[in-house]
């Protein structure tokens, strides 16, 4: 694997869950980081420690805004392009700005890497594969995504976004990646985002019934964070396009996560079933023989102590 780093890198989204540990990643490997946010969905909290290092500049900006980015000073030789709404909580509430966010978003985000002869990043996710009739999913999968659906703007949002990434790599020569990445969880999760693994965190915690979609035999491949964002590191520092898949290899249903962390956090909560959403995926687990063969990559925090780790931080933290 080729092994280059940067000096000057951007990361859009840098106050979200996933951005602000590849923000941190990033400033430990001695590069300067620009963390560009609106703050929608993100919280300067999750940046907040970063702050008193002089590497690391916070940028409150809205990446679809036109000039949004002009304030990054200098020649930056990196561009990760985070910033979306990224949960179904925030996606449905913001589906203009999810949509946004993929496109001009993006768009903006690529004419700062093309001005810098810089490398890009798409932080794309496993939803462009919708759900899924191929399992597990490779790349090469075209997917199933229903255009109109509740979840077609999240869905659609990635797709063509990973489309203007590959136009702009074969109309300009700009050096770009497409990473996918799949179910994420670990510290800086919002409580309230909607996903799977704080909500359930944050019903146990408080003594509440874990609300298990339909019937909890939907599975989901959970990949804790740091794991991710070795991913991200990786396939930035190849140099190879993708996209490549990064997520976790063992497969379990949303019933026997929600039991899991209940049995963690030492709860007396039982399971109540709700209304499953429109369009919620059946299946979900990557095919990673990508990331392991042109990266190296391979997940390496084992799921009991990935959320284990998750419910310590909760239970400090209380977080909203």
């Amino acid at each position: 694997m080729n092994e280059r780093r940067w000096n000057r890198a951007v990361v859009t989204g840098g106050a979200g869950f996933v951005g602000s540990h590849l923000c941190e990643r990033l400033l430990a490997e001695g590069c300067e980081v620009w963390c560009a946010d609106n703050l929608v969905t993100g919280s300067r909290a999750n940046v907040a420690h970063l702050q008193g290092n002089e590497r690391f500049h916070f940028l409150a900006a809205d990446v679809c805004a036109p000039g949004s980015l002009e304030a990054v000073t200098g020649r930056v030789d990196l561009v990760m392009h985070l910033a979306c709404p990224a949960s179904p909580a925030d996606y449905l509430r913001l589906p203009l700005q999810t949509l946004e966010a993929g496109s001009t978003g993006t768009r903006n985000a690529l004419e700062l890497a093309r001005r810098d002869d810089a490398r890009f990043l798409l932080a794309s996710t496993s939803e462009v594969y919708g759900d899924p009739l191929e399992h597990p999913q490779r790349e090469q999968y075209w997917g199933n995504v229903n255009p109109i659906g509740p979840r077609s703007v999240y869905d659609e949002s990635k797709r063509y976004a990973e489309a203007l990434v590959t136009a702009y790599r074969r109309t300009y020569g700009t050096d770009t990646a497409i990473v996918r990445i799949f179910n994420t969880y670990g510290p800086r999760m919002r409580a309230g985002d909607g996903r799977a693994v704080p909500t359930f965190i944050r019903q146990a915690l408080a003594g509440e019934p874990l609300t298990v979609a339909g019937d909890g035999s939907q599975t989901r491949s959970l990949t804790y964070v740091d794991d991710t964002v070795d991913g991200i590191v990786a396939l930035a520092a190849s140099g190879r396009p993708g996209p490549v898949n990064i997520g976790g290899t063992h497969e379990s249903t949303v019933l026997e996560l929600a039991r899991r962390i209940v049995d963690l956090t030492g709860s007396a909560s039982t399971v109540c079933f709700v209304e499953r959403p429109a369009d919620d995926p059946d299946k979900r687990r990557p095919d990673t023989t990508a990331a392991r063969r042109q990266l190296g990559w391979a997940p390496r925090v084992e799921c009991a102590e990935g959320l284990k780790r998750t419910v310590e931080w909760f239970a400090r933290s209380a977080p909203d």
